[in-house]
Protein backbone atom coordinates (compact mmCIF):
# COMPACT_ATOMS: atom_id res chain seq x y z
CA UNK A 1 0.00 0.00 0.00
CA UNK A 2 1.04 3.65 -0.80
CA UNK A 3 0.74 6.22 2.07
CA UNK A 4 1.41 9.09 0.24
CA UNK A 5 -1.36 9.99 -2.52
CA UNK A 6 0.32 12.57 -4.26
CA UNK A 7 3.58 10.76 -4.26
CA UNK A 8 1.88 8.04 -6.98
CA UNK A 9 -1.07 10.73 -8.14
CA UNK A 10 0.52 13.41 -9.26
CA UNK A 11 2.10 11.87 -12.93
CA UNK A 12 -0.77 10.37 -13.65
CA UNK A 13 -2.26 11.06 -16.84
CA UNK A 14 -4.63 8.76 -18.32
CA UNK A 15 -6.89 6.20 -15.99
CA UNK A 16 -7.25 2.50 -18.16
CA UNK A 17 -10.20 0.87 -16.56
CA UNK A 18 -11.97 -2.46 -16.98
CA UNK A 19 -15.52 -2.78 -17.23
CA UNK A 20 -17.23 -5.53 -15.43
CA UNK A 21 -16.61 -5.69 -11.60
CA UNK A 22 -15.60 -1.83 -11.95
CA UNK A 23 -17.66 0.19 -14.07
CA UNK A 24 -20.35 -2.18 -13.53
CA UNK A 25 -21.10 -4.41 -10.58
CA UNK A 26 -20.03 -7.22 -12.52
CA UNK A 27 -23.41 -8.88 -13.31
CA UNK A 28 -24.21 -9.69 -17.32
CA UNK A 29 -27.85 -9.90 -17.89
CA UNK A 30 -28.86 -11.73 -20.78
CA UNK A 31 -32.72 -12.02 -21.81
CA UNK A 32 -34.45 -14.91 -23.63
CA UNK A 33 -33.39 -12.35 -27.09
CA UNK A 34 -30.36 -12.72 -26.39
CA UNK A 35 -29.67 -8.63 -25.82
CA UNK A 36 -27.50 -8.24 -23.07
CA UNK A 37 -27.26 -5.31 -20.34
CA UNK A 38 -25.32 -3.91 -17.42
CA UNK A 39 -25.91 -1.14 -14.84
CA UNK A 40 -23.74 1.71 -14.57
CA UNK A 41 -23.20 3.77 -11.83
CA UNK A 42 -24.10 7.74 -12.53
CA UNK A 43 -21.53 8.91 -9.82
CA UNK A 44 -18.76 6.99 -12.11
CA UNK A 45 -20.18 9.08 -15.09
CA UNK A 46 -19.78 12.09 -13.58
CA UNK A 47 -16.71 11.32 -11.94
CA UNK A 48 -15.22 10.57 -15.71
CA UNK A 49 -16.54 13.35 -17.15
CA UNK A 50 -14.58 15.84 -14.57
CA UNK A 51 -11.51 13.82 -15.23
CA UNK A 52 -11.66 14.58 -18.74
CA UNK A 53 -12.19 18.13 -17.68
CA UNK A 54 -9.45 18.49 -15.70
CA UNK A 55 -7.39 17.57 -18.83
CA UNK A 56 -6.85 14.06 -18.56
CA UNK A 57 -7.53 11.04 -20.95
CA UNK A 58 -9.63 8.08 -19.48
CA UNK A 59 -9.43 4.51 -21.27
CA UNK A 60 -11.38 1.24 -21.31
CA UNK A 61 -9.96 -1.70 -21.61
CA UNK A 62 -12.06 -5.39 -21.59
CA UNK A 63 -12.00 -8.77 -22.35
CA UNK A 64 -15.86 -8.89 -23.69
CA UNK A 65 -16.95 -7.38 -26.26
CA UNK A 66 -20.34 -5.65 -25.47
CA UNK A 67 -22.51 -2.79 -27.95
CA UNK A 68 -23.72 -1.09 -24.02
CA UNK A 69 -19.76 -0.90 -23.47
CA UNK A 70 -19.38 0.79 -26.75
CA UNK A 71 -22.87 3.21 -26.37
CA UNK A 72 -21.80 3.65 -22.49
CA UNK A 73 -18.33 4.85 -23.97
CA UNK A 74 -19.55 7.09 -26.34
CA UNK A 75 -22.30 9.04 -24.07
CA UNK A 76 -19.23 9.45 -21.91
CA UNK A 77 -17.03 10.86 -24.40
CA UNK A 78 -14.60 8.38 -23.94
CA UNK A 79 -12.94 7.69 -27.45
CA UNK A 80 -9.91 5.29 -26.18
CA UNK A 81 -12.03 1.52 -25.69
CA UNK A 82 -10.83 -1.41 -25.93
CA UNK A 83 -12.85 -4.62 -26.35
CA UNK A 84 -12.33 -8.52 -26.69
CA UNK A 85 -8.44 -9.06 -25.39
CA UNK A 86 -7.91 -11.51 -22.84
CA UNK A 87 -4.57 -10.24 -22.76
CA UNK A 88 -4.81 -6.86 -21.66
CA UNK A 89 -1.35 -6.04 -21.28
CA UNK A 90 -0.98 -5.49 -25.32
CA UNK A 91 -4.07 -3.09 -25.55
CA UNK A 92 -2.71 -1.20 -22.81
CA UNK A 93 0.41 -0.81 -24.55
CA UNK A 94 -0.67 0.12 -27.57
CA UNK A 95 -3.62 2.77 -25.88
CA UNK A 96 -0.31 4.13 -23.73
CA UNK A 97 1.51 4.84 -27.14
CA UNK A 98 -0.95 6.37 -29.17
CA UNK A 99 -2.01 8.95 -26.08
CA UNK A 100 1.82 9.18 -25.56
CA UNK A 101 1.65 8.35 -21.97
CA UNK A 102 4.66 6.46 -20.00
CA UNK A 103 3.77 3.50 -17.57
CA UNK A 104 4.06 5.72 -14.95
CA UNK A 105 2.28 8.25 -15.86
CA UNK A 106 -1.09 5.49 -16.02
CA UNK A 107 -3.54 4.31 -13.27
CA UNK A 108 -5.08 1.07 -14.13
CA UNK A 109 -8.53 0.06 -11.86
CA UNK A 110 -9.41 -3.60 -12.56
CA UNK A 111 -10.91 -6.27 -10.36
CA UNK A 112 -9.79 -9.63 -11.51
CA UNK A 113 -7.05 -12.13 -12.53
CA UNK A 114 -6.55 -10.73 -16.32
CA UNK A 115 -6.51 -7.39 -14.98
CA UNK A 116 -3.07 -8.28 -12.81
CA UNK A 117 -0.99 -7.82 -15.82
CA UNK A 118 -1.86 -4.48 -16.85
CA UNK A 119 -1.86 -3.37 -12.93
CA UNK A 120 2.03 -4.92 -12.32
CA UNK A 121 2.96 -2.40 -15.38
CA UNK A 122 1.50 0.73 -14.39
CA UNK A 123 2.58 3.63 -11.92
CA UNK A 124 -1.07 3.21 -9.97
CA UNK A 125 -2.67 0.14 -9.48
CA UNK A 126 -6.40 0.16 -8.07
CA UNK A 127 -8.51 -2.35 -7.26
CA UNK A 128 -12.13 -2.07 -5.93
CA UNK A 129 -13.56 -3.07 -2.25
CA UNK A 130 -15.24 -6.51 -3.73
CA UNK A 131 -12.17 -7.38 -6.20
CA UNK A 132 -10.41 -11.05 -5.98
CA UNK A 133 -7.84 -11.44 -2.97
CA UNK A 134 -4.95 -11.80 -5.47
CA UNK A 135 -5.85 -8.36 -6.65
CA UNK A 136 -6.14 -6.51 -3.60
CA UNK A 137 -2.63 -7.94 -2.75
CA UNK A 138 -0.66 -6.45 -6.22
CA UNK A 139 -2.98 -2.93 -5.87
CA UNK A 140 -1.12 0.13 -4.03
CA UNK A 141 -4.95 1.09 -4.03
CA UNK A 142 -8.18 -0.39 -2.75
CA UNK A 143 -11.31 1.48 -2.93
CA UNK A 144 -13.50 1.50 0.06
CA UNK A 145 -16.66 1.47 -2.95
CA UNK A 146 -17.15 -1.88 -4.60
CA UNK A 147 -17.59 -2.08 -8.53
CA UNK A 148 -20.15 -0.18 -10.24
CA UNK A 149 -20.90 1.67 -7.17
CA UNK A 150 -18.90 4.25 -6.94
CA UNK A 151 -15.50 3.30 -6.58
CA UNK A 152 -14.19 4.76 -10.08
CA UNK A 153 -15.60 8.10 -8.74
CA UNK A 154 -13.45 7.55 -5.51
CA UNK A 155 -10.17 6.67 -7.33
CA UNK A 156 -10.88 10.17 -9.22
CA UNK A 157 -11.74 11.95 -6.68
CA UNK A 158 -8.63 11.02 -4.96
CA UNK A 159 -6.26 11.24 -7.57
CA UNK A 160 -7.21 14.94 -8.47
CA UNK A 161 -7.58 15.80 -4.60
CA UNK A 162 -3.67 14.72 -4.66
CA UNK A 163 -3.06 16.77 -7.34
CA UNK A 164 -4.45 19.77 -5.85
CA UNK A 165 -7.34 20.37 -8.65
CA UNK A 166 -10.52 18.69 -7.02
CA UNK A 167 -11.29 22.47 -5.83
CA UNK A 168 -11.56 23.56 -9.22
CA UNK A 169 -14.09 21.29 -10.09
CA UNK A 170 -16.21 21.92 -7.40
CA UNK A 171 -18.61 24.44 -8.60
CA UNK A 172 -17.63 27.47 -5.60
CA UNK A 173 -21.27 27.97 -4.79
CA UNK A 174 -20.55 24.59 -2.78
CA UNK A 175 -17.47 25.24 -1.48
Amino acid sequence: MVDRDDEVAKPIRLILSDVDGVLTDGMITIDNAGVESKSFYVRDGHGIKLWKKAGFEFGLLTARNSQVVKLRAQELGIQWVRQGFADKLPAAREMMQAIGVEPHEVCYIGDDLPDMTVMANVGLAVTVADAAQEVKHLAHWVMNNPGGRGAVRELIERILQAKGRWEDLVPSRLR
